[in-house]
């Protein structure tokens, strides 16, 4: 049954208003029958005829009348709406995080959204991915992290970033380090077509060794050139014979040589007492990545070692060699930008120790 039908008055303003949303070409289709129920309303019209003019039920027509009597253009718009309750509130995304700080089921190394719903017992797999994705926790990625605690990390820091920005006058600055136990690894290689006709570069699974050797390498800061040379071992003296060879590559020169921790490159006091124009410069503990023939061991790994294929040892030496002596032609310094190194610590994040 339809109520009695109210009139309308309309102001000037109102109409102005009405007439303006009705002309308005992106004016929404609700919006605009509703003004139209007003003005037509206001003009005396009934509500059957205003419901078939305007392609609506009459009880629609009826509504905004009675609205628009008692509120005026702010009855013309919806009203809020509760909706549906929903299902997970923010107590379930606490059980969810409380969860994760929990160890996984016995047998799996990480939690997934599965075991995450499993172990909830009345969570949705969907919203636990939902909620993971909205709070960005992935629970695939791995990172692994490295804290100093040298107490004299910022001195040494300071020390090797010093020799970067402003290497001394007239002295040679150099960065050592050894790659070992690179591999001779023989694998069948070649092209391979796939079904789709698409080919690609490709390595037979299994291979067979042929030895290893160890890379001594020094990168001239200035130029970033390199000096090196194979040996089958790491120990102190193979160092120190690389360090013969590093200095007869320099005579008469004053050499900066960075270097990291490890055993071999300190305690060597009796040879820079024979070597007076050597001093060593060490990185903090856990930081060498502060030496930049790192970098270099990187560059070579990923355009002369990986995916290669060697029948001896001796290939693998020459191959490097090769390497080297292309990579001299074309060498370019490191530019060193980050002049400020700060230790910091894991602050704010949930790390524990298992």
């Amino acid at each position: 049954m339809i109520p009695e039908a109210r009139e309308v008055h309309l102001s000037r303003k109102d109409r102005k208003v009405l007439e303006a949303c009705c002309r308005s070409p992106v004016t929404l289709q609700r919006d605009l029958k509703r003004a139209r129920i007003v003005l037509l309303a206001a003009d005396g019209r009934s509500t059957r005829s205003i419901a078939k003019e305007v392609g609506v039920q009459p009880r629609i027509v009826s509504l905004w009348r009675h609205r628009y009597a008692d509120q005026g253009l702010e009855g013309l718009q919806d009203k809020p709406r509760p909706g549906k309750q929903p299902i997970y509130t923010k107590a379930t995304d606490k059980r969810i995080l409380k969860l994760l700080d929990k160890p996984p089921p016995e047998g799996f190394a990480r939690w997934t959204g599965p075991l995450l719903a499993g172990a909830l017992g009345d969570v949705d797999v969907q919203y636990v991915w939902r909620f993971l994705r909205s709070h960005k926790i992935d629970l695939a990625a791995r990172k692994s992290w490295c804290e100093s605690n040298d107490p004299n990390f910022t001195a040494k820091a300071a020390d090797v970033v010093g020799l970067y920005v402003a290497p001394p006058a007239k002295a040679i600055v150099l960065c050592v380090d050894e790659k070992p136990s690179i591999q001779a690894l023989e694998r069948a290689q070649g092209y391979l077509k796939l079904p789709n006709g698409r080919a690609l570069t490709g390595q037979s699974h299994d291979y067979k060794r042929h030895g290893t050797t160890t890379l001594f390498a020094a990168l001239e800061v200035a130029t970033g050139k390199i000096i090196a040379t194979h040996s089958k071992r790491r120990r102190r003296v193979e160092f120190l014979d690389f360090m013969n060879s590093v200095t007869a590559a320099f005579p008469n020169r004053k050499l900066h040589v960075i270097l990291d921790n490890l055993n071999t490159h300190k305690k060597n006091e009796h040879w820079l007492k024979a070597h007076p124009n050597v001093q060593f410069h060490f990185t903090p503990t856990s930081a060498s990545w502060l030496n930049q023939v790192e970098v270099w061991f990187s560059i070579l790994q990923g355009q002369s070692l990986s995916g290669t294929s060697f029948t001896s040892l001796k290939q693998l030496q020459d191959h490097i060699d090769a390497y080297v002596n292309a990579y001299n032609d074309r060498a370019e310094p490191f530019v060193w930008t980050k002049k400020k190194v700060r230790q910091r610590r894991f602050k704010g994040r949930r790390i524990t120790q298992l």
